[in-house]
């Protein structure tokens, strides 16, 4: 109670679609290992609490982190890093999130269901 958290309103069935679904699901868990700033962003790296959740993040695709649809930037193992601009640390809790923070995670649906149909193969 009292903490601030990352909300988006639904997107209208007539909006230009820009970005990736996100469903509200909580899949896993994450800590933030490290930020490091930069000339135009700052890097943040999580560590995965759950290392199976690795195979379904992929450089330059989507994972939504306590609720804010990010771009995933690197991945090594069980450890993914996302670039955050100045704008989205403002308006979003990013620009309070401290190292060794716990974070939710949503991974991508089209991930999930490219993942299934691998296994499937």
């Amino acid at each position: 109670e009292g903490s601030r958290v990352n909300v988006e309103r639904a997107m209208s069935h007539q909006s230009r679609f820009g970005g990736h679904v996100v469903q509200g699901h909580v899949d896993g868990t994450a800590t933030l290992v490290n930020r490091t700033p930069s000339e135009n962003w700052e890097i943040f790296r999580f560590t995965l609490d759950n290392p199976e959740l690795a195979k379904y993040l992929v450089k330059k695709g989507s994972i939504a982190v306590n609720g804010t649809s990010l771009t995933v930037n690197e991945v090594e193992g069980n450890r993914f890093g996302v670039n955050l601009i100045p704008h989205t640390r403002a308006v979003t809790t990013w620009g309070e999130a401290r190292v060794g923070d716990a974070v939710n995670l949503e991974i991508d649906t089209l991930a999930r269901y490219v993942a299934r149909l691998a296994e499937a193969g």
